[in-house]
C-alpha cells in the first residue's frame, strides 16, 4: 500500500498524455465546447468544474480518505458552503473556542437565516450530550482549537453524533491530513483553510471541504456551484504544489515547535504554554491517541504586568501577522487581531486575555527563532 509521503506526490495520475507533462496544466478556459447539443461533456463552465481544480479536489480527498473534495476561494467560503446545507430551524452544536471569522459568520450571518447554534465545551462529553435537542443536526469543532489548542476527541464526538444521527464536522486546518485524518476517526465532513499548511507559502487564499459520502458531496457541490465561491485554476495549482511538500514542511514545523516549547517553558516571563505536545496534560492524552504529531502552533501567556504589544512589536525575525502555517514564523495577539470579533467578555470566557500570544512556528533555524524570542522577552522584562 502506498505510504502517505508518496501519496502527497502520487495520489493520482496526471493524464495529459499528449505532452507527457508531470504536473496538471493550469486550465484557464471559462467555458468548453460541446461535441453536440445531445452530448453532456465532463466540463461545460468553470464555475461548475475545472480540470485543474478537479485535480486538487481529488488530491485532498485521497489524502483524507474521503469520497469527494471541493475547493473554494477561501476557508470561510468553505465553511459557508458546509453550514449552508442546513435549513432554518436546524440546531448545530459549535465548540466554544473557534476561529473569530467562523464566530462572525455564525452570529452575524447564519443566525439571521434562522439557524440555531449552541456553544459547548467539546472536551466535556457530558455537556455535549446534554446540549443535543430534537432539532440538532450537527456538531462542529476544530481539532485543535484556535488559539488555545484545546484538543477535542474526534472519535468521542463522532460516536455521540452517530448515536443521535448527527453530522460530525471537523475543521482540520491546524493538523492537515498529514497529522490527522478525521474521516477515519468517524467524522462526516472535513474543512481546511488551505491558505495555511496545505498551501504553505503565504501566497494563496483557499478553502477545502472533503466529504465522507456521495450524498453529502451532492449537497456541498450544489452550494459550491450555486453560491459560486470557487477556487481559481491558478490558485488551485498553487495549493496542489504546496501539498507535494507538506510532509517535509510539517516535519520541520514539528521539530522547531518542540524546541521553542522547551525554551518558553524555561523562561520566567512566560506564565503558561499551550501546546498539545506537553506531556501530562489532558490535551496531550487525546492528541497522542488520535494524531501523528502536535502541530506547528504554540500559544503562551506572558506573565502579568509584561507588555504583550511591546513584546510582539519588538521581534525582528518573527513577523507580526494574523495568518499561520507557512514557511515564515508569524506571531499575533488574538484579543486584538484574529479574535477581535469577540467582545471582551466573550474573549475572557474563551480564555483569551491581553497576555495571550499565538506563534505560528515556521521553517527557519530553531536557534534563530529562539534568539529572537529571547531578545523580545529580555526587552519586555527590563521595561
Amino acid at each position: 500500500m502506498t505510504k502517505f509521503n508518496t501519496k502527497l506526490i502520487h495520489s493520482q495520475s496526471q493524464h495529459d498524455n499528449q505532452t507527457g507533462a508531470v504536473n496538471v496544466p493550469i486550465y484557464t478556459s471559462t467555458t468548453y465546447a460541446f461535441p453536440s447539443v445531445a452530448d453532456k461533456p465532463t466540463w461545460d463552465y468553470s464555475r461548475s468544474g475545472n480540470p485543474t481544480r478537479d485535480y486538487l479536489e481529488n488530491q485532498v480527498a485521497a489524502l483524507e480518505n474521503g469520497a469527494h473534495g471541493f475547493a473554494f476561494s477561501s476557508g470561510m467560503a468553505a465553511i459557508h458552503a458546509v453550514l449552508a446545507i442546513f435549513k432554518p430551524g436546524d440546531h448545530i452544536l459549535v465548540s466554544d473556542t473557534i476561529y473569530g471569522g467562523t464566530f462572525r459568520l455564525i452570529n452575524d450571518f447564519f443566525k439571521r437565516w434562522q439557524l440555531d447554534f449552541t456553544e459547548v465545551d467539546t472536551q466535556d462529553l457530558q455537556a455535549v450530550r446534554a446540549a443535543i435537542r430534537p432539532n440538532t443536526k450537527a456538531i462542529y469543532f476544530e481539532t485543535f482549537s484556535n488559539p488555545l489548542l484545546k484538543v477535542t476527541s474526534v472519535k468521542a464526538i463522532a460516536k455521540i453524533a452517530h448515536d443521535h444521527d448527527l453530522l460530525t464536522i471537523v475543521d482540520n486546518t491546524f493538523l492537515t491530513p498529514y497529522l490527522q485524518r478525521p474521516l477515519d476517526l468517524g467524522a462526516d465532513l472535513v474543512i481546511h483553510s488551505a491558505t495555511k499548511y496545505l498551501g504553505g507559502h503565504s501566497d494563496v487564499i483557499a478553502g477545502i471541504v472533503v466529504t465522507k459520502t456521495d450524498a453529502l458531496a451532492e449537497q456541498i457541490y450544489f452550494n459550491q456551484n450555486g453560491i459560486g465561491g470557487v477556487l481559481s485554476p491558478e490558485d488551485a495549482n498553487l495549493v496542489r504544489r504546496g501539498i507535494q511538500t507538506l510532509g517535509v514542511r510539517l516535519d520541520r514545523h514539528l521539530s522547531n515547535a518542540s524546541k521553542i516549547v522547551e525554551f518558553l517553558e524555561s523562561r520566567d516571563e512566560i506564565a503558561k504554554v499551550y501546546y498539545p505536545g506537553i506531556v501530562g496534560t489532558p490535551d496531550h492524552e487525546i492528541a497522542k491517541d488520535e494524531t501523528d504529531g502536535y502541530g506547528g502552533i504554540v500559544s503562551f501567556d506572558l506573565r502579568p504586568g509584561l507588555d504583550s504589544t511591546k513584546f510582539v512589536e519588538g521581534l525582528h525575525l518573527i513577523l507580526l501577522a494574523e495568518s499561520l502555517g507557512a514557511v515564515e514564523s508569524l506571531i499575533e495577539l488574538p484579543y486584538k487581531m484574529t479574535h477581535a470579533e469577540l467582545s471582551e467578555p466573550e474573549q475572557l470566557k474563551a480564555g483569551i486575555t491581553h497576555q495571550l500570544v499565538r506563534l505560528s512556528v515556521g521553517l527557519e533555524d530553531a536557534d534563530d527563532l529562539i534568539a529572537d524570542l529571547k531578545q523580545g522577552l529580555d526587552q519586555v522584562a527590563q521595561a
